[in-house]
């Protein structure tokens, strides 16, 4: 393949892992990232170290709210940079505002200047709310988020359809339920718990444990990345031909209560978990669980790593990287 991808939050979690991907599919790679303190800077070069020097890959470090797109030669671009985090997100919207769709919207115009239509999108299962009756389907209204960072992808989805509808571009928006694998950010729950335990720290656990999500190997959100990137270069759009902005669900398919995820970390660990029972937090939602019948028959999605297996193959990483983790 000679196709030129653009992929922002190209050192973070998702990002580094896809570029990985699209390399090993033979792609030319345009990395960018700014690097932001949300986590340290340590961490994310750690995820660049297999494409630093790799034959196709180009890192730019750039801010996509405030520098120009490297677009020359790009035919796609996997929009993954964001401001993450549900919580801290109460403390700081005006940031996550700036970044999550005033720089989606950079991104979005700087690649219609530039003539590329095709565009994945990382959006987020947070855009569903906590009305949405389960499992989530990509037609529900998804118009009560309960937390800034949720109302901040939900912006950008709908700014997607805005030019999509206007300036006729292919895009998905993918919803990522719950991410998890090797190199997760450190502020998550599986690698924060993962930590605690391996250490004989307490876990603090906010409910009484019945709380439920639907967690995605990374393995397979990759997967569901790049059938989404083939999904954009079909022919067709809209009813009216203009474009087609498409939400699209990436999840495990599978809900898994929050005690559960707690005792299986700790099992895998072979120790056991010390819990400190606190009441929710504000933001969090009691559910998630992803309908997948759309990824199914757009994507030929079709989740293939269990949470037994990938908290298995998380552990394994977590032990291996102990001690140089910041």
């Amino acid at each position: 393949m000679s196709d030129r991808v653009l992929v922002t939050g190209a050192a973070g979690f998702i990002g580094s892992h896809v570029c990985e991907a699209l390399l090993a599919r033979g792609q030319s790679v345009v990395g960018v990232d700014n690097f932001d303190p949300f986590y340290p800077r340590a961490v994310k070069e750690r995820n660049l170290t297999a494409l630093r020097g790799a034959a196709g890959f180009q890192f730019v470090e750039a801010d996509i709210v405030r520098h120009a797109m490297p677009l020359d030669g790009v035919s796609v671009v996997l929009h993954l940079a964001a401001r993450p985090g549900v919580r801290p997100s109460l403390e700081d919207p005006a940031s996550y505002s700036e970044t999550n769709v005033t720089g989606t919207v950079r991104v979005l115009e700087a690649a219609r200047r530039a003539g590329i239509a095709r565009i994945v999108f990382g959006s987020s299962s947070s855009v569903y709310g906590d009305t949405t009756p389960p499992p989530f389907a990509e037609d529900a209204a998804a118009v009560w988020p309960i937390s800034p960072y949720a109302a901040s992808k939900r912006a950008g989805e709908l700014m997607a359809e805005a030019f999509a509808h206007l300036y006729g571009m292919r895009i998905a928006c993918l919803r990522f339920f719950t991410v998890y694998g090797p190199r997760q950010r450190p502020d998550l729950a599986i690698h924060r718990f993962t930590s605690l335990i391996a250490t004989g720290k307490p876990v603090r656990m906010h409910g009484d444990g019945s709380s439920e999500r639907d967690y995605t190997y990374i393995t397979d959100c990759v997967d569901g990345v790049l059938a989404a990137m083939e999904w954009t270069a079909r022919p067709g759009g809209a009813a009216n031909g203009t474009g087609v902005a498409e939400p699209i669900n990436i999840g495990g398919g599978a809900r898994v209560r929050l005690d559960r995820l707690i005792e299986l970390i700790a099992r895998t660990l072979g120790r056991e978990a010390r819990i400190e029972r606190h009441p929710d937090q504000p933001g969090d939602v009691r559910l998630t669980a992803a309908d997948l019948r759309r990824a199914e028959r757009e994507l030929a999605y079709r989740p293939a790593v269990g949470i037994e297996a990938g908290i298995r193959q998380f552990v394994r990483w977590h032990e291996e990287t102990h001690g140089r983790e910041s």
